[in-house]
């Protein structure tokens, strides 16, 4: 158990670029739709009940399932279906980027314990992982990365959504500390009220059927799209 939690921790928080990103919400700084922690915590808020990266983790789940039994076809298939729900430029690069600098990390790492003992599974994963990049387009979306290295890591599936929606709220907590501004313990108090719908949007992830995957994210597509000609930018998204 305390295995797995390092792992937990060390993924969620894995060096990837995430710092890099707002999603959107620099643009909506700059028109005043966010300017406070509660105008940012209803934005997280409504995300999380009814907005993408409720998909997203959804497709970390389906991810880690085919990766546990080396589904090539699964892989390739969400993978190419997460890349279809981007609905700008900005976030389908971000997704591609995190995906690919998580997927080199975690064959990276392997490769550094070649010396080493491994588990049949986690030797495995290795060469799905190697399989699934040579196979498919090369652009590995962030949903999958995490899925497959919360399999090769032997995650469970409930601590790995929660690891992932709690690492993308932490993120963009993040940013609007420093857009609106606000201080940094604001940032920490926004994160334990979001902490009730994290859990409660976890939940819903884990019990929904392929049919039932969609979100309401027109207002995320809107504000990715005026980022993309924004003037001046500290985030790339």
């Amino acid at each position: 158990m305390n295995n797995q939690l390092l792992c937990l921790l060390q993924l969620a928080f894995a060096p990837v670029g995430a710092y890099s990103y707002s999603e959107g919400i620099e643009s909506l700084v700059e028109t005043g739709a966010i300017d406070s922690e509660i105008t940012l915590r209803n934005w997280l808020e409504n995300s999380l009940q009814f907005g993408a990266v409720r998909v997203e983790a959804a497709v970390v789940v389906r991810a880690l399932r085919a990766a546990k039994i080396g589904d090539l076809t699964a892989l390739n298939y969400w993978n190419a279906w997460a890349t279809a729900t981007k609905e700008t430029e900005e976030l389908r690069l971000q997704s591609w980027q995190m995906g690919r600098t998580l997927v080199r990390l975690l064959l990276d790492l392997r490769e550094a314990k070649l010396s080493r003992r491994e588990s049949p599974v986690a030797s495995e994963l290795t060469t799905i992982v190697k399989e699934f990049v040579e196979s498919g387009s090369n652009q590995c979306n962030f949903a999958i990365g995490f899925g497959i290295a919360a399999a090769s890591w032997q995650i469970e599936e409930e601590a790995a959504v929660l690891g992932y929606l709690y690492s993308w709220a932490a993120n963009l907590a993040s940013a609007g500390v420093k857009l609106i501004p606000l201080g940094q313990t604001a940032g920490q108090q926004l994160l334990l009220d979001l902490q009730s719908q994290i859990s409660c949007t976890a939940q819903e992830v884990l019990h929904l059927e392929d049919d039932d995957l969609g979100s309401c994210s027109w207002g995320l597509a809107l504000a990715s799209m005026a980022h993309e000609t924004q003037y001046t930018r500290l985030f790339r998204s």
